[in-house]
């Protein structure tokens, strides 16, 4: 039973990196999912791209920093599901700057959208999740959140506060059947990384601190993710997975 068949499944920022590749091993695995964006233009095109699998999957243009539009994605599932099984919070920013660069209204925006957003949209998808009887949320988190990896000290706070919301939520909601783990990747090829994987003198003190001698390819942290969202992980919640090559027990 290594698949997702008659599993529903929703994927926050699902159309770049780590969340499209989630998607597609989803889809691969029998599940029918939606995922979300904030543009309509970024949703055709994966729909597109998706086109073989049909009505197995959907996209839905929401900030889910927002809440009306958490509100929208509860009602688009309610109506058409009626259950959620897998919620993987994937959305997320980071703005590259020195602590002392920052602007409030710059602080307030990644941590709205890395820590507060996957918080409010877990609460607001509660009842759905519990109707499963067997759900599993999975939150993308990071190696910033365990150790300095050079990414901003706000983003590092976001995602450490992640592991601590994975944490809790994990002993909290395991009376209703979810299950509630953490995803922490290293450097993974993304659109978002890409320009900064491309410069050497970035990229070569990433691989030197990487065992594995490489970063990860986006599908390799989906593998993770779609581990999570199977029946076969039953016993494990509460945890964070850090899937970063060996980086964070190198000696160097």
């Amino acid at each position: 039973m290594w698949d997702l068949n008659n599993k529903t499944a929703l994927v926050t920022g699902g159309t770049k990196g780590i969340g499209k590749a989630t998607v597609l091993e989803f889809l691969e695995l029998g599940a029918e999912v939606l995922f979300t964006s904030r543009t309509q233009k970024d949703i055709d095109l994966v729909l597109e791209e998706l086109s073989k699998y049909g009505k197995k999957v959907h996209g839905l243009v929401a900030d889910v920093a927002l809440a009306e539009d958490r509100q929208k994605v509860y009602n688009y599932i309610e109506k058409h599901w009626e259950k959620l099984d897998i919620l993987v919070n994937n959305a997320g920013i980071n703005i590259r700057k020195k602590a002392n660069d920052y602007s409030e209204e710059e602080f307030r925006k990644v941590m709205e959208i890395n820590l507060n957003a996957p918080f409010e949209l877990s609460r607001k998808l509660h009842s759905l999740l519990k109707k499963s009887g067997n759900a599993k949320i999975v939150n993308i988190a990071s190696s910033a959140a365990i150790q300095d990896v050079g990414t901003g000290t706000p983003y590092a706070m976001s995602k450490a506060g992640l592991l601590q919301q994975t944490r809790s939520l994990a002993v909290e909601w395991a009376v209703d059947g979810i299950r509630v783990n953490a995803v922490s990747p290293w450097f993974t090829v993304t659109p978002l990384t890409k320009g900064l994987l491309s410069e050497r003198e970035r990229m070569d003190p990433i691989i030197k601190r990487t065992p594995l001698n490489r970063v990860a390819e986006a599908s390799e942290m989906a593998a993770i993710i779609t581990f999570l969202a199977m029946d076969k992980s039953s016993y494990i919640t509460g945890q964070n997975i850090v899937a970063d090559g060996g980086m964070s027990v190198n000696a160097i």
